[in-house]
Protein backbone atom coordinates (compact mmCIF):
# COMPACT_ATOMS: atom_id res chain seq x y z
CA UNK A 1 0.00 0.00 0.00
CA UNK A 2 1.35 3.39 -0.94
CA UNK A 3 2.25 5.39 2.18
CA UNK A 4 1.05 8.71 0.80
CA UNK A 5 -2.56 8.15 -0.30
CA UNK A 6 -3.65 9.51 3.09
CA UNK A 7 -1.58 12.65 2.59
CA UNK A 8 -3.06 13.17 -0.88
CA UNK A 9 -6.57 12.73 0.51
CA UNK A 10 -5.88 15.03 3.44
CA UNK A 11 -4.53 17.72 1.14
CA UNK A 12 -7.65 17.51 -1.02
CA UNK A 13 -9.94 17.71 2.00
CA UNK A 14 -8.07 20.72 3.37
CA UNK A 15 -8.22 22.35 -0.07
CA UNK A 16 -12.00 22.19 -0.06
CA UNK A 17 -12.15 23.88 3.32
CA UNK A 18 -9.55 26.49 2.34
CA UNK A 19 -11.73 27.49 -0.64
CA UNK A 20 -14.35 28.68 1.86
CA UNK A 21 -13.88 32.37 2.79
CA UNK A 22 -12.91 33.08 6.40
CA UNK A 23 -16.10 35.03 7.05
CA UNK A 24 -18.12 31.93 6.13
CA UNK A 25 -16.38 29.71 8.66
CA UNK A 26 -18.73 28.47 11.36
CA UNK A 27 -16.47 29.27 14.29
CA UNK A 28 -18.22 26.66 16.44
CA UNK A 29 -18.22 22.89 16.70
CA UNK A 30 -21.43 21.22 15.60
CA UNK A 31 -22.80 19.31 18.62
CA UNK A 32 -22.73 15.50 18.45
CA UNK A 33 -25.77 13.68 17.08
CA UNK A 34 -26.89 12.80 20.59
CA UNK A 35 -27.35 16.53 21.29
CA UNK A 36 -28.33 17.78 17.81
CA UNK A 37 -29.78 15.01 15.69
CA UNK A 38 -31.27 17.31 13.02
CA UNK A 39 -29.09 20.12 11.64
CA UNK A 40 -31.52 21.24 8.92
CA UNK A 41 -34.14 24.00 9.24
CA UNK A 42 -33.64 26.41 12.11
CA UNK A 43 -30.27 24.98 13.08
CA UNK A 44 -28.57 25.84 9.78
CA UNK A 45 -30.54 29.09 9.46
CA UNK A 46 -28.66 30.60 12.42
CA UNK A 47 -25.61 31.05 10.17
CA UNK A 48 -27.50 32.89 7.41
CA UNK A 49 -29.01 36.32 6.81
CA UNK A 50 -32.73 36.80 6.32
CA UNK A 51 -32.17 37.42 2.62
CA UNK A 52 -30.03 34.29 2.26
CA UNK A 53 -32.71 32.21 3.95
CA UNK A 54 -35.39 33.55 1.62
CA UNK A 55 -33.32 32.82 -1.48
CA UNK A 56 -32.07 29.37 -0.49
CA UNK A 57 -35.45 28.17 0.73
CA UNK A 58 -37.08 29.06 -2.59
CA UNK A 59 -37.29 26.16 -5.02
CA UNK A 60 -35.66 26.16 -8.46
CA UNK A 61 -38.79 27.30 -10.28
CA UNK A 62 -39.37 30.12 -7.79
CA UNK A 63 -35.77 31.24 -8.19
CA UNK A 64 -36.07 31.28 -11.98
CA UNK A 65 -39.23 33.36 -11.77
CA UNK A 66 -37.01 36.02 -10.15
CA UNK A 67 -33.71 35.64 -12.02
CA UNK A 68 -35.29 35.52 -15.50
CA UNK A 69 -37.25 38.71 -14.81
CA UNK A 70 -34.48 40.70 -13.16
CA UNK A 71 -36.03 40.70 -9.68
CA UNK A 72 -33.08 38.79 -8.26
CA UNK A 73 -29.58 39.00 -9.69
CA UNK A 74 -27.71 35.83 -10.56
CA UNK A 75 -24.91 36.98 -8.27
CA UNK A 76 -27.02 37.38 -5.13
CA UNK A 77 -28.64 33.98 -5.71
CA UNK A 78 -25.32 32.28 -6.43
CA UNK A 79 -23.64 33.88 -3.43
CA UNK A 80 -26.46 32.76 -1.12
CA UNK A 81 -26.20 29.15 -2.26
CA UNK A 82 -22.40 29.20 -2.16
CA UNK A 83 -22.62 30.33 1.46
CA UNK A 84 -25.20 27.74 2.43
CA UNK A 85 -23.30 24.96 0.63
CA UNK A 86 -20.13 26.01 2.46
CA UNK A 87 -21.97 25.74 5.76
CA UNK A 88 -23.44 22.39 4.77
CA UNK A 89 -19.98 21.03 3.98
CA UNK A 90 -18.53 22.22 7.26
CA UNK A 91 -21.29 20.37 9.09
CA UNK A 92 -21.38 17.17 7.01
CA UNK A 93 -18.43 16.86 4.55
CA UNK A 94 -20.94 16.61 1.68
CA UNK A 95 -18.70 18.21 -0.99
CA UNK A 96 -15.68 17.07 -2.97
CA UNK A 97 -15.12 20.48 -4.58
CA UNK A 98 -16.37 24.05 -4.28
CA UNK A 99 -15.43 26.85 -6.67
CA UNK A 100 -17.00 30.04 -5.35
CA UNK A 101 -14.99 32.63 -7.28
CA UNK A 102 -15.64 30.90 -10.61
CA UNK A 103 -19.34 30.68 -9.83
CA UNK A 104 -19.61 34.35 -8.88
CA UNK A 105 -17.70 35.41 -11.99
CA UNK A 106 -20.12 33.39 -14.13
CA UNK A 107 -23.09 34.91 -12.30
CA UNK A 108 -21.73 38.40 -12.99
CA UNK A 109 -21.50 37.51 -16.69
CA UNK A 110 -25.16 36.46 -16.67
CA UNK A 111 -26.17 39.67 -14.92
CA UNK A 112 -24.27 41.72 -17.51
CA UNK A 113 -26.05 39.85 -20.30
CA UNK A 114 -29.44 40.55 -18.74
CA UNK A 115 -28.58 44.22 -18.27
CA UNK A 116 -27.52 44.58 -21.90
CA UNK A 117 -30.28 42.53 -23.55
CA UNK A 118 -33.10 42.86 -21.00
CA UNK A 119 -33.74 39.12 -21.21
CA UNK A 120 -32.28 35.92 -19.71
CA UNK A 121 -29.66 33.89 -21.53
CA UNK A 122 -31.84 30.79 -21.23
CA UNK A 123 -34.59 29.14 -19.15
CA UNK A 124 -32.14 28.28 -16.31
CA UNK A 125 -30.65 31.80 -16.20
CA UNK A 126 -28.90 32.27 -12.85
CA UNK A 127 -29.94 28.95 -11.31
CA UNK A 128 -27.20 27.38 -9.15
CA UNK A 129 -26.98 23.67 -9.92
CA UNK A 130 -24.93 21.23 -7.86
CA UNK A 131 -23.31 18.23 -9.53
CA UNK A 132 -22.44 14.76 -8.32
CA UNK A 133 -18.64 14.46 -8.50
CA UNK A 134 -18.94 12.23 -11.53
CA UNK A 135 -19.62 14.97 -14.06
CA UNK A 136 -16.70 16.81 -15.66
CA UNK A 137 -16.75 20.60 -15.37
CA UNK A 138 -14.29 22.91 -17.12
CA UNK A 139 -11.84 24.29 -14.59
CA UNK A 140 -12.56 21.64 -11.96
CA UNK A 141 -11.35 18.11 -11.38
CA UNK A 142 -13.43 14.96 -11.06
CA UNK A 143 -12.45 12.40 -8.43
CA UNK A 144 -15.47 10.08 -8.50
CA UNK A 145 -14.48 9.39 -4.90
CA UNK A 146 -11.06 7.92 -5.75
CA UNK A 147 -7.92 9.31 -4.14
CA UNK A 148 -6.02 8.18 -7.25
CA UNK A 149 -8.06 10.50 -9.45
CA UNK A 150 -7.04 13.62 -7.52
CA UNK A 151 -5.00 15.90 -9.76
CA UNK A 152 -5.58 13.70 -12.82
CA UNK A 153 -8.04 13.13 -15.62
CA UNK A 154 -9.78 9.88 -14.67
CA UNK A 155 -6.55 8.59 -13.13
CA UNK A 156 -4.26 9.65 -15.97
CA UNK A 157 -1.62 12.22 -15.09
CA UNK A 158 0.05 14.90 -17.17
CA UNK A 159 -2.62 15.43 -19.83
CA UNK A 160 -4.02 18.76 -18.64
CA UNK A 161 -7.32 17.53 -20.04
CA UNK A 162 -8.95 17.58 -16.62
CA UNK A 163 -9.22 21.35 -16.76
CA UNK A 164 -10.57 21.58 -20.29
CA UNK A 165 -13.10 18.79 -20.70
CA UNK A 166 -16.80 18.95 -19.84
CA UNK A 167 -19.58 16.36 -19.79
CA UNK A 168 -22.30 16.97 -22.38
CA UNK A 169 -24.94 17.35 -19.67
CA UNK A 170 -22.88 20.08 -18.02
CA UNK A 171 -22.40 21.91 -21.32
CA UNK A 172 -26.14 21.77 -21.96
CA UNK A 173 -26.98 23.09 -18.50
CA UNK A 174 -24.40 25.86 -18.85
CA UNK A 175 -25.87 26.96 -22.19
CA UNK A 176 -29.32 27.02 -20.58
CA UNK A 177 -28.02 29.51 -18.00
CA UNK A 178 -27.14 27.30 -15.00
CA UNK A 179 -24.35 28.29 -12.62
CA UNK A 180 -22.04 25.59 -11.21
CA UNK A 181 -20.50 26.12 -7.80
CA UNK A 182 -19.83 22.73 -6.19
CA UNK A 183 -19.45 19.00 -6.73
CA UNK A 184 -20.88 16.62 -4.19
CA UNK A 185 -19.48 13.62 -2.38
CA UNK A 186 -19.75 10.07 -3.72
CA UNK A 187 -18.39 6.64 -2.78
CA UNK A 188 -15.46 5.53 -4.96
CA UNK A 189 -16.75 3.56 -7.97
CA UNK A 190 -20.31 4.82 -7.22
CA UNK A 191 -21.31 1.20 -6.54
CA UNK A 192 -22.53 1.73 -2.98
CA UNK A 193 -25.87 2.70 -1.40
CA UNK A 194 -23.96 4.69 1.23
CA UNK A 195 -21.60 7.62 0.66
CA UNK A 196 -18.16 7.06 2.12
CA UNK A 197 -14.75 7.75 0.63
CA UNK A 198 -11.16 8.08 1.79
CA UNK A 199 -11.11 11.81 0.97
CA UNK A 200 -13.75 13.44 3.18
CA UNK A 201 -15.02 10.41 5.09
CA UNK A 202 -18.48 9.05 5.83
CA UNK A 203 -21.54 11.16 5.01
CA UNK A 204 -24.26 11.23 7.63
CA UNK A 205 -27.86 12.31 7.12
CA UNK A 206 -28.47 15.97 8.08
CA UNK A 207 -32.01 15.13 9.22
CA UNK A 208 -30.81 12.33 11.47
CA UNK A 209 -27.07 12.23 12.06
CA UNK A 210 -27.21 8.72 13.48
CA UNK A 211 -27.96 7.46 9.98
CA UNK A 212 -26.56 7.37 6.45
CA UNK A 213 -27.29 9.99 3.79
CA UNK A 214 -27.54 7.15 1.27
CA UNK A 215 -25.62 6.76 -1.97
CA UNK A 216 -24.17 6.97 -4.38
CA UNK A 217 -25.54 10.50 -5.02
CA UNK A 218 -25.45 10.99 -1.25
CA UNK A 219 -23.72 14.35 -1.36
CA UNK A 220 -26.56 15.65 -3.51
CA UNK A 221 -29.16 14.33 -1.08
CA UNK A 222 -27.46 15.85 1.96
CA UNK A 223 -26.84 19.21 0.29
CA UNK A 224 -30.46 19.44 -0.85
CA UNK A 225 -31.67 18.46 2.61
CA UNK A 226 -29.71 21.42 4.03
CA UNK A 227 -30.99 23.64 1.18
CA UNK A 228 -27.46 24.25 -0.01
CA UNK A 229 -28.73 23.56 -3.53
CA UNK A 230 -32.06 24.13 -5.24
CA UNK A 231 -31.42 21.39 -7.81
CA UNK A 232 -28.72 18.80 -8.39
CA UNK A 233 -27.80 16.21 -10.98
CA UNK A 234 -27.02 12.61 -10.12
CA UNK A 235 -26.81 9.17 -11.69
CA UNK A 236 -28.56 5.89 -10.89
CA UNK A 237 -27.55 2.31 -11.66
CA UNK A 238 -29.12 0.59 -8.67
CA UNK A 239 -30.92 3.32 -6.75
CA UNK A 240 -28.19 5.96 -6.55
CA UNK A 241 -30.56 8.90 -7.11
CA UNK A 242 -33.64 7.51 -5.41
CA UNK A 243 -32.06 6.17 -2.20
CA UNK A 244 -30.47 9.49 -1.13
CA UNK A 245 -33.60 11.36 -2.24
CA UNK A 246 -35.70 9.15 0.02
CA UNK A 247 -33.30 9.23 2.97
CA UNK A 248 -33.01 13.04 2.82
CA UNK A 249 -36.66 13.92 2.26
CA UNK A 250 -36.31 15.31 -1.27
CA UNK A 251 -37.39 14.24 -4.78
CA UNK A 252 -35.41 12.29 -7.36
CA UNK A 253 -36.06 11.08 -10.90
CA UNK A 254 -34.62 7.88 -12.31
CA UNK A 255 -35.13 8.50 -16.01
CA UNK A 256 -35.04 5.64 -18.49
CA UNK A 257 -31.82 5.00 -20.38
CA UNK A 258 -31.44 7.24 -23.41
CA UNK A 259 -33.57 10.13 -22.16
CA UNK A 260 -30.77 12.38 -20.89
CA UNK A 261 -27.15 12.67 -22.10
CA UNK A 262 -24.40 10.61 -20.45
CA UNK A 263 -21.80 11.49 -23.10
CA UNK A 264 -18.47 12.56 -21.60
CA UNK A 265 -19.38 11.39 -18.10
CA UNK A 266 -17.03 8.81 -16.56
CA UNK A 267 -18.36 5.69 -14.92
CA UNK A 268 -17.24 2.43 -13.39
CA UNK A 269 -17.11 -0.57 -15.71
CA UNK A 270 -17.56 1.65 -18.76
CA UNK A 271 -18.81 -0.50 -21.61
CA UNK A 272 -21.03 -2.66 -19.42
CA UNK A 273 -24.34 -1.99 -21.15
CA UNK A 274 -26.63 -4.71 -19.80
CA UNK A 275 -27.76 -2.48 -16.91
CA UNK A 276 -27.06 1.14 -17.82
CA UNK A 277 -26.43 3.94 -15.38
CA UNK A 278 -28.75 6.87 -16.11
CA UNK A 279 -28.73 10.61 -15.40
CA UNK A 280 -31.48 12.27 -13.41
CA UNK A 281 -32.23 15.37 -11.34
CA UNK A 282 -32.81 15.71 -7.59
CA UNK A 283 -34.66 18.68 -6.15
CA UNK A 284 -36.66 20.11 -3.30
CA UNK A 285 -39.88 20.12 -5.36
CA UNK A 286 -41.29 18.00 -8.16
CA UNK A 287 -41.95 21.01 -10.35
CA UNK A 288 -38.20 21.70 -10.25
CA UNK A 289 -37.50 18.24 -11.69
CA UNK A 290 -40.09 18.76 -14.40
CA UNK A 291 -38.74 22.19 -15.30
CA UNK A 292 -35.14 21.03 -15.70
CA UNK A 293 -36.21 17.99 -17.74
CA UNK A 294 -38.08 20.24 -20.17
CA UNK A 295 -35.10 22.59 -20.37
CA UNK A 296 -32.59 19.81 -21.02
CA UNK A 297 -34.71 18.18 -23.71
CA UNK A 298 -35.10 21.55 -25.42
CA UNK A 299 -31.35 21.27 -26.15
CA UNK A 300 -32.03 18.23 -28.35
CA UNK A 301 -29.39 16.07 -26.61
CA UNK A 302 -29.79 13.36 -29.25
CA UNK A 303 -27.76 15.60 -31.57
CA UNK A 304 -24.72 15.29 -29.29
CA UNK A 305 -25.06 11.92 -27.59
CA UNK A 306 -25.61 8.87 -29.82
CA UNK A 307 -27.19 6.98 -26.91
CA UNK A 308 -29.99 9.53 -26.44
CA UNK A 309 -33.35 8.80 -28.06
CA UNK A 310 -34.89 11.57 -30.16
CA UNK A 311 -37.81 12.12 -27.82
CA UNK A 312 -38.73 15.74 -27.01
CA UNK A 313 -40.77 16.57 -23.92
CA UNK A 314 -44.33 15.42 -24.56
CA UNK A 315 -46.65 18.11 -23.23
CA UNK A 316 -49.66 16.07 -24.33
CA UNK A 317 -48.80 13.39 -21.75
CA UNK A 318 -48.91 15.99 -18.99
CA UNK A 319 -52.13 17.48 -20.36
CA UNK A 320 -53.85 14.09 -20.50
CA UNK A 321 -53.06 13.32 -16.87
CA UNK A 322 -53.94 16.79 -15.65
CA UNK A 323 -57.30 16.37 -17.32
CA UNK A 324 -57.84 12.90 -15.87
CA UNK A 325 -57.13 13.99 -12.31
CA UNK A 326 -59.48 16.96 -12.57
CA UNK A 327 -57.14 19.91 -12.98
CA UNK A 328 -59.10 21.30 -15.95
CA UNK A 329 -62.58 20.18 -15.10
CA UNK A 330 -62.58 16.58 -16.33
CA UNK A 331 -62.37 13.85 -13.72
CA UNK A 332 -61.40 10.25 -14.35
CA UNK A 333 -60.21 7.94 -11.63
CA UNK A 334 -56.94 6.11 -12.08
CA UNK A 335 -55.74 2.63 -11.18
CA UNK A 336 -52.47 1.93 -9.36
CA UNK A 337 -50.63 -1.15 -8.24
CA UNK A 338 -49.14 -1.30 -4.76
CA UNK A 339 -46.26 -3.52 -3.75
CA UNK A 340 -46.19 -3.78 0.03
CA UNK A 341 -43.24 -6.17 0.03
CA UNK A 342 -41.20 -8.28 -2.37
CA UNK A 343 -40.55 -12.01 -2.27
CA UNK A 344 -37.59 -11.79 0.12
CA UNK A 345 -37.68 -8.87 2.57
CA UNK A 346 -40.39 -7.17 4.61
CA UNK A 347 -39.74 -3.40 4.79
CA UNK A 348 -39.23 -1.80 8.18
CA UNK A 349 -42.28 -0.38 10.03
CA UNK A 350 -41.89 3.27 8.88
CA UNK A 351 -41.77 2.22 5.23
CA UNK A 352 -44.86 0.03 5.61
CA UNK A 353 -46.73 2.91 7.26
CA UNK A 354 -45.71 5.20 4.38
CA UNK A 355 -47.21 2.75 1.91
CA UNK A 356 -50.50 2.68 3.78
CA UNK A 357 -50.59 6.48 3.91
CA UNK A 358 -50.27 6.63 0.12
CA UNK A 359 -52.84 3.88 -0.46
CA UNK A 360 -55.33 5.61 1.83
CA UNK A 361 -54.77 8.98 0.13
CA UNK A 362 -55.35 7.47 -3.32
CA UNK A 363 -58.43 5.54 -2.28
CA UNK A 364 -59.92 8.53 -0.44
CA UNK A 365 -59.59 10.48 -3.70
CA UNK A 366 -61.52 7.76 -5.50
CA UNK A 367 -58.60 6.10 -7.24
CA UNK A 368 -58.27 2.34 -7.44
CA UNK A 369 -55.39 0.44 -5.84
CA UNK A 370 -54.73 -3.23 -6.55
CA UNK A 371 -52.07 -5.57 -5.21
CA UNK A 372 -48.92 -5.65 -7.35
CA UNK A 373 -47.72 -9.25 -7.58
CA UNK A 374 -45.17 -9.33 -10.40
CA UNK A 375 -42.54 -11.89 -11.38
CA UNK A 376 -40.00 -12.56 -8.64
CA UNK A 377 -37.89 -9.46 -8.01
CA UNK A 378 -35.08 -11.50 -6.47
CA UNK A 379 -34.85 -13.51 -9.68
CA UNK A 380 -34.71 -10.32 -11.74
CA UNK A 381 -31.98 -8.90 -9.50
CA UNK A 382 -29.64 -11.71 -10.50
CA UNK A 383 -29.24 -10.04 -13.90
CA UNK A 384 -27.81 -6.89 -12.32
CA UNK A 385 -25.53 -8.78 -9.94
CA UNK A 386 -24.16 -10.75 -12.88
CA UNK A 387 -23.66 -7.61 -15.01
CA UNK A 388 -21.80 -5.78 -12.26
CA UNK A 389 -19.24 -8.60 -12.23
CA UNK A 390 -18.60 -8.95 -15.97
CA UNK A 391 -15.02 -7.70 -15.58
CA UNK A 392 -14.51 -9.45 -12.25
CA UNK A 393 -14.05 -6.10 -10.51
CA UNK A 394 -10.90 -5.24 -12.49
CA UNK A 395 -11.90 -1.67 -13.36
CA UNK A 396 -12.71 -0.79 -9.75
CA UNK A 397 -9.64 -2.45 -8.25
CA UNK A 398 -7.40 -0.77 -10.84
CA UNK A 399 -8.78 2.63 -9.81
CA UNK A 400 -8.09 1.91 -6.13
CA UNK A 401 -4.57 0.70 -6.97
CA UNK A 402 -3.56 4.06 -8.50
CA UNK A 403 -3.14 5.53 -5.01
CA UNK A 404 -2.98 2.31 -3.03
CA UNK A 405 -6.01 3.30 -0.99
CA UNK A 406 -8.06 0.46 0.50
CA UNK A 407 -11.58 -0.13 -0.86
CA UNK A 408 -14.33 1.05 1.46
CA UNK A 409 -16.29 -1.74 3.15
CA UNK A 410 -19.35 -1.51 0.89
CA UNK A 411 -17.14 -2.04 -2.15
CA UNK A 412 -14.91 -4.76 -0.72
CA UNK A 413 -18.01 -6.66 0.37
CA UNK A 414 -19.16 -6.87 -3.26
CA UNK A 415 -15.86 -6.94 -5.13
CA UNK A 416 -13.51 -8.60 -2.65
CA UNK A 417 -9.85 -7.83 -2.12
CA UNK A 418 -8.78 -8.38 -5.73
CA UNK A 419 -10.29 -9.02 -9.15
CA UNK A 420 -11.76 -12.43 -9.93
CA UNK A 421 -12.20 -14.26 -13.21
CA UNK A 422 -14.02 -12.25 -15.87
CA UNK A 423 -17.19 -13.42 -17.59
CA UNK A 424 -16.93 -14.86 -21.07
CA UNK A 425 -18.73 -13.47 -24.10
CA UNK A 426 -21.04 -16.47 -23.95
CA UNK A 427 -21.90 -15.80 -20.31
CA UNK A 428 -22.56 -12.11 -21.02
CA UNK A 429 -24.82 -13.00 -23.94
CA UNK A 430 -26.71 -15.47 -21.76
CA UNK A 431 -27.26 -12.81 -19.11
CA UNK A 432 -28.60 -10.41 -21.71
CA UNK A 433 -31.04 -13.06 -22.91
CA UNK A 434 -32.15 -13.66 -19.31
CA UNK A 435 -32.69 -9.92 -18.88
CA UNK A 436 -34.73 -9.67 -22.07
CA UNK A 437 -36.94 -12.59 -21.09
CA UNK A 438 -37.47 -11.17 -17.62
CA UNK A 439 -38.46 -7.78 -19.04
CA UNK A 440 -40.95 -9.49 -21.34
CA UNK A 441 -42.41 -11.50 -18.46
CA UNK A 442 -42.80 -8.34 -16.39
CA UNK A 443 -44.36 -6.48 -19.31
CA UNK A 444 -46.90 -9.27 -19.76
CA UNK A 445 -47.74 -9.14 -16.07
CA UNK A 446 -48.27 -5.37 -16.23
CA UNK A 447 -50.62 -5.77 -19.20
CA UNK A 448 -52.52 -8.52 -17.37
CA UNK A 449 -53.61 -6.08 -14.66
CA UNK A 450 -56.25 -4.88 -17.14
CA UNK A 451 -58.26 -7.91 -15.96
CA UNK A 452 -58.26 -6.56 -12.40
CA UNK A 453 -59.07 -2.87 -12.83
CA UNK A 454 -62.49 -1.22 -13.04
CA UNK A 455 -61.50 0.53 -16.26
CA UNK A 456 -60.36 -2.62 -18.00
CA UNK A 457 -57.02 -0.90 -18.65
CA UNK A 458 -53.64 -1.80 -17.11
CA UNK A 459 -52.60 0.18 -14.05
CA UNK A 460 -51.08 3.60 -14.75
CA UNK A 461 -48.15 2.99 -12.39
CA UNK A 462 -47.28 1.14 -9.21
CA UNK A 463 -46.23 2.31 -5.77
CA UNK A 464 -43.33 0.51 -4.12
CA UNK A 465 -40.69 0.87 -1.43
CA UNK A 466 -37.42 1.95 -3.01
CA UNK A 467 -35.63 0.75 0.10
CA UNK A 468 -36.72 -1.55 2.91
CA UNK A 469 -34.97 0.83 5.31
CA UNK A 470 -36.10 4.13 6.76
CA UNK A 471 -32.46 5.14 6.78
CA UNK A 472 -29.57 2.92 7.82
CA UNK A 473 -26.84 3.10 10.40
CA UNK A 474 -23.36 3.27 8.81
CA UNK A 475 -22.38 0.16 6.87
CA UNK A 476 -25.75 -1.51 7.35
CA UNK A 477 -27.34 -1.00 3.90
CA UNK A 478 -27.36 -4.55 2.53
CA UNK A 479 -30.58 -5.13 0.56
CA UNK A 480 -30.86 -3.35 -2.81
CA UNK A 481 -33.57 -5.24 -4.70
CA UNK A 482 -36.40 -2.70 -4.28
CA UNK A 483 -34.44 0.00 -6.11
CA UNK A 484 -32.26 -2.07 -8.44
CA UNK A 485 -35.11 -4.04 -10.02
CA UNK A 486 -36.24 -0.77 -11.64
CA UNK A 487 -32.82 -0.47 -13.32
CA UNK A 488 -33.08 -4.05 -14.56
CA UNK A 489 -36.45 -3.20 -16.13
CA UNK A 490 -35.32 0.30 -17.20
CA UNK A 491 -38.58 1.76 -15.91
CA UNK A 492 -39.15 5.40 -15.03
CA UNK A 493 -39.26 6.01 -11.29
CA UNK A 494 -39.75 9.07 -9.09
CA UNK A 495 -38.74 9.01 -5.44
CA UNK A 496 -40.94 11.20 -3.28
CA UNK A 497 -41.08 11.91 0.48
CA UNK A 498 -44.08 10.62 2.43
CA UNK A 499 -43.49 10.90 6.17
CA UNK A 500 -40.90 10.60 8.95
CA UNK A 501 -40.11 7.67 11.20
CA UNK A 502 -41.96 7.97 14.49
CA UNK A 503 -40.97 5.88 17.51
CA UNK A 504 -44.54 5.98 18.80
CA UNK A 505 -46.17 4.82 15.56
CA UNK A 506 -43.47 2.62 14.05
CA UNK A 507 -42.94 0.01 16.72
CA UNK A 508 -40.89 -3.15 16.28
CA UNK A 509 -42.85 -6.26 15.25
CA UNK A 510 -42.20 -8.28 18.41
CA UNK A 511 -43.81 -11.44 17.05
CA UNK A 512 -42.27 -11.33 13.56
CA UNK A 513 -40.05 -14.24 12.53
CA UNK A 514 -37.69 -13.28 9.66
CA UNK A 515 -37.89 -15.64 6.70
CA UNK A 516 -34.23 -15.55 5.62
CA UNK A 517 -30.88 -13.84 6.43
CA UNK A 518 -31.66 -10.75 4.33
CA UNK A 519 -35.02 -10.38 6.04
CA UNK A 520 -33.30 -10.85 9.40
CA UNK A 521 -30.78 -8.11 8.63
CA UNK A 522 -33.45 -5.58 7.68
CA UNK A 523 -35.54 -6.54 10.71
CA UNK A 524 -32.62 -6.10 13.11
CA UNK A 525 -31.40 -2.87 11.52
CA UNK A 526 -34.48 -0.90 12.60
CA UNK A 527 -34.39 0.89 15.96
CA UNK A 528 -37.40 3.13 16.76
CA UNK A 529 -35.30 5.45 18.92
CA UNK A 530 -32.37 5.78 16.53
CA UNK A 531 -34.57 6.16 13.43
CA UNK A 532 -36.99 8.66 14.98
CA UNK A 533 -37.34 11.69 12.70
CA UNK A 534 -35.70 10.10 9.67
CA UNK A 535 -37.38 10.92 6.33
CA UNK A 536 -39.28 8.07 4.68
CA UNK A 537 -39.96 8.03 0.94
CA UNK A 538 -41.39 5.70 -1.66
CA UNK A 539 -41.24 5.43 -5.44
CA UNK A 540 -43.93 5.64 -8.08
CA UNK A 541 -42.93 3.55 -11.08
CA UNK A 542 -44.03 3.74 -14.70
CA UNK A 543 -43.10 1.99 -17.89
CA UNK A 544 -40.02 2.91 -19.89
CA UNK A 545 -39.59 6.52 -21.05
CA UNK A 546 -42.64 7.80 -19.15
CA UNK A 547 -40.93 10.68 -17.38
CA UNK A 548 -43.67 13.21 -18.18
CA UNK A 549 -46.39 10.91 -16.89
CA UNK A 550 -44.64 9.70 -13.74
CA UNK A 551 -43.58 13.18 -12.65
CA UNK A 552 -47.24 14.24 -13.00
CA UNK A 553 -48.46 11.23 -11.02
CA UNK A 554 -45.86 11.84 -8.31
CA UNK A 555 -47.12 15.41 -8.05
CA UNK A 556 -50.72 14.21 -7.78
CA UNK A 557 -49.82 11.76 -5.00
CA UNK A 558 -47.76 14.34 -3.14
CA UNK A 559 -50.65 16.81 -3.30
CA UNK A 560 -53.03 14.16 -1.91
CA UNK A 561 -50.70 13.60 1.04
CA UNK A 562 -50.87 17.24 2.12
Amino acid sequence: MSPNFEAIAESKAKGILSAIPDHWRLGIEVPPAEEQRDITGKYVQQFLTTSEIEITETDAVGILEKTTTGKWSAREVTEAFCHRAAIAHQMTNCLLDIFIDVALEHADTLDAYYLEHNKPIGPLHGLPVSLKDQFHVKGAETTMGYVGWIGTFEGQKGTGKERRFESQLVTDLRQLGAVFYCKTSVPPSLMSPETHNNIVGYLLNPKNRHLSAGGSSGGEGALLSLRGSPLGMGTDIGGSIRIPASFNGVYGLRSSAGRLPYEGTPNSMDGQESILSVVGPLGTTLRSLTFVMKALLSKQPWLHDPMVIELPWRVEHESRLHAMIGNIGISEKLSFGVMRRDDVVLPSPPVRRAIELVVKALENAGHEVIEWQPPSHSRGLETAVEAWMYDGGEDIHNAFSISGEPPISQISRRYGAKPVEQKTATEIAANNITKRKYRKEYLDYWNSTAKLTRSGQPVEAFISPLSPYAGTKPDEYRYLTYSTIINVLDYTSVAFPVTHADRNLDVVDADYTPANPADQQVFESYDPEIHHGSPVGLQVVGRRLQEEKILSLAQMISDLLL
